[in-house]
């Protein structure tokens, strides 16, 4: 593999004008496609194989027409104190609103709260419910507009009017703080650099990798049902490798410079050995995204593989776009070490024409006139580690373990409009209706009774009615409401407990038991949905979903690692060490989120039970991230012993190449992803936070410190592999044997034309 990135480099370098109109007329393809592609429609969020999907089918099956997925509002509303509101004035207000409301094109139903006993006992609270026939993000603005106008007129009217449900939800955005993440990763660069044109290289070309990939998403956005949140995560995970994967490149660019290397040479020798480690770091992250798709829910599966795909594009990049921009770059882009005094030295050899060992001689008289280099920061590093590995591996795994601790007490579910900012009039819709109505008004849950295989529909109806009413924690049970055919009937049950409690969860599992018992009498099926219980089921399918998804994702890097690292102990090092990364950064979630620490800092208004699929994604993507730096820097290590060096001295090695370089690429990483903290969707800023904190723990804690040490202690037998196995194993030549080879063949070439 490294000899064909070899030659892909320096054809990349060579035929930069080539490559950059390629890439050029991609990001152009892909614009265009996104500006004249249609608005995305509704993302159906179904949930196959669950009690509350089937039931949610059968709903739009035998009660056709009644847009089971269309858009809903609550408009609540508040007598001033002292007064109520069946008082005359106020009832002639509230009606007028409803009446207006039901004018919308779009308007499905409008129930009055007088004629649907919809105002509280004390006589405070009322509240109107809207449906629509189209799902919340499809609502034209002019049905919003008049939604809110509605509400304001109820208001100059003297009531306190709050609207809730999804018909006022909007795209999602991410704020100031991404543009900060940005900004933060160009000053590293500047820093790891010394250079704004070699700095700017891995913005530049992220941005076109992300470009690409998001505008594709955005094209086929509507033909996929892909939804918002799809495209900002693509962006943030795209944003993050693409930078990091252009850095490693640039890097060992110039340190092939360093060397004394022509440039078209040293940009073949930076695709061939760090793009090797970009190939496969691209590959684990590839495997992890993709590997959702065994939760088997489908918004999961296509944020994975759209996230993938700009992963895949940001890896092809770096192999080809980058060589070619270096290609432009020219000597703006020092060796590594020359910062400003490059132009000055006699080793500007290093330019076009000069000869690789005229140029490492010249590279040799200067150090020797500067006297001897001191050691950088990670070889100083590496040195106490290698001195002291068991004080740094039981003080590296107490403080994951510390941090970790919160993490036992993890709670899941998925937000409503209870876990929405205080300021949002859903959030104070949602107050006033637990204040009118209690804790569970807001969480009903459907049952559905299906009693076509019954003889007696009405009496199977009154007795999944009848049960329910005497389970524990139920306030109301409406009567059954029958179809046309008479075969169903929708039941609705308002618990006493507020929608993401465990006392709502057990009370929906109570309720699926008692219609087993029904149906065991009647032969009627009872079935519980509504997005209470779609949560609960969603939050049990990643919970069972999880540790068949760690074996697969784990198992196929843990393969791939064995090939790239020809050991078996390193690939099972780097697997615990990410599960311990993981529980911290869990652990660290819990604490912000559900604990509430440190939640002013965050922008955490509400604290409450983490995202249902966090732990899953986060599981994904920190596990593909944590293997990047795994790969980057453990196959410089590797390098290393292959060439002779001991082990203890290869892992010095390693650290002394690539140790500022991952630092950096750390901590570029952690800005872009805490840049999304800022978003106003929940999911993207719990996400935000918990992959910067994770991207901490796994490069300063686990690669920085945990895998040195632990690689210090195994000494030769962290690279031992059976023969067999290594005769059966394909060679991918991460570490660039080859391409010694092929310098060595060009260099009896040179001898040869020389003599003749």
């Amino acid at each position: 593999m490294a000899t064909f990135l070899y030659k892909l480099g320096r054809l990349a370098f060579r035929r930069r004008h080539f490559v950059a109109l390629i890439w050029v007329a991609l990001l152009t393809l892909a614009g265009v496609g996104a500006a004249s592609a249609p608005p995305a429609g509704s993302t159906s969020f179904s949930i196959p194989g669950t009690e509350a999907q089937k039931a949610f089918d059968l709903l739009e099956q035998r009660f056709p027409g009644q847009s089971a997925d269309g858009a809903t509002a609550r408009v609540v509303f508040k007598a001033p104190a002292g007064e109520k509101m069946t008082d005359a004035d106020h009832k002639a207000t509230v009606e007028k609103a409803v009446g207006t409301l039901s004018d919308g094109s779009e308007v499905a139903s409008v129930a009055d709260p007088y004629q649907g006993k919809a105002v509280s006992k004390d006589g405070t609270v009322a509240y109107a419910s809207v449906k629509y026939d189209v799902s919340g993000m499809e609502l034209a603005e002019t049905t919003k507009d008049a939604l809110e106008d509605t509400a304001q007129q109820a208001r100059d009217a003297g009531l306190t009017v709050e609207v809730g449900g999804d018909a006022l939800s909007a795209v999602p955005h991410t704020g100031a703080t991404e543009v900060i993440g940005i900004a933060v990763a160009a000053v590293v660069l500047v820093i790891t650099f010394g250079s704004l044109v070699a700095a700017g290289l891995p913005l530049l070309t992220a941005l076109i990798g992300v470009g690409i990939g998001v505008s594709s998403i955005t094209a086929l956005a509507s033909a996929l049902e892909l939804g918002s949140t799809t495209s900002i995560l693509a962006m943030m995970i795209g944003l993050a490798v693409g930078i990091d994967y252009a850095l490693f490149i640039v890097s060992r660019y110039r340190a092939e410079l360093a060397e004394g290397r022509e440039r078209e040479e040293a940009a073949g020798r930076a695709v061939g050995t760090a793009g090797s480690a970009v190939v496969f770091a691209g590959l684990t992250v590839v495997i992890a995204l993709v590997g959702l798709a065994v939760v088997n829910i489908p918004m999961l599966t296509k944020m994975g593989i759209a996230a993938a795909a700009t992963v895949a594009i940001a890896v092809l990049i770096a192999l080809t776009l980058v060589p070619a921009l270096l290609g432009y770059a020219g000597r703006r882009v020092k060796p590594a070490g020359a910062k400003g005094r490059f132009r000055g030295r006699k080793a500007a050899g290093n330019q076009a024409g000069s000869g690789s060992q005229a140029g490492s001689g010249n590279q040799s008289a200067g150090n020797q006139s500067a006297g001897p280099a001191k050691p950088n920061m990670g070889t100083r590093w590496a040195r106490f580690v290698v001195r002291r590995p068991l004080a740094v591996l039981l003080l590296g795994v107490i403080g994951l373990g510390a941090a970790a601790i919160p993490a036992a007490s993890l709670e899941l579910g998925l937000p409503d409009d209870g876990s929405q900012p205080t300021d949002t009039t859903q959030r104070r819709a949602y107050d006033l209706l637990s204040e009118g109505f209690g804790a569970g008004f807001n969480g009903p849950l459907m049952v559905v009774v299906d009693a076509k295989g019954s003889d007696d529909a009405k009496a199977a109806f009154t007795a999944v009615s009848d049960e329910i009413k005497g389970l524990d924690g139920v306030v109301t049970v409406t009567p059954p409401a029958p179809n046309k055919a008479g075969d169903t009937a929708t039941i609705t049950v308002i618990p006493d407990s507020k929608p993401s409690s465990v006392a709502t969860e057990d009370l929906v599992h109570g309720i699926r038991d008692a219609g087993a018992d029904v149906r065991a009498d009647t032969g009627a099926e009872t079935l519980v949905t509504g997005s209470t219980a779609m949560n609960i089921d969603v939050s049990q399918k990643l919970n069972d979903a999880l540790i068949p998804y760690l074996i697969l994702v784990v198992g196929l890097a843990f393969l791939l690692l064995i090939v790239v690292f020809r050991s078996i102990l390193v690939p099972l090092k780097a697997a615990l060490g990410f599960l311990l990364s993981v529980l911290a950064a869990l652990g660290a979630v819990v604490a912000v989120f559900q604990w509430g620490w440190f939640s002013g800092l965050m922008g955490v208004e509400e604290t409450g039970p983490v995202m249902s699929m966090m732990p899953i994604f986060m599981v994904g993507v920190v596990f593909g991230l944590a293997m990047d730096y795994e790969v980057f820097l453990v196959t410089r290590m590797r390098e290393a012993y292959v060439h002779g060096e001991k082990p203890a001295e290869a892992i010095i090695t390693g650290f002394k190449h690539g140790a500022r370089v991952v630092t950096a690429a750390a901590v570029i990483m952690m800005a872009v992803f805490a840049g999304f903290i800022g978003s106003s969707e929940a999911m993207v800023k719990m996400i935000g936070f918990g992959l910067a904190i994770a991207v901490f723990f796994d490069a300063f804690v686990v690669r920085m410190a945990l895998v040195p040490a632990v690689l210090a202690l195994l000494d030769k037998r962290a690279w031992w592999l059976p023969k067999w196995l290594d005769r059966a194993l394909p060679n991918v030549d991460v570490e660039g044997e080859g391409l010694k080879k092929l310098s060595d063949a060009r260099d009896d070439e040179d001898k040869e034309l020389a003599r003749a």
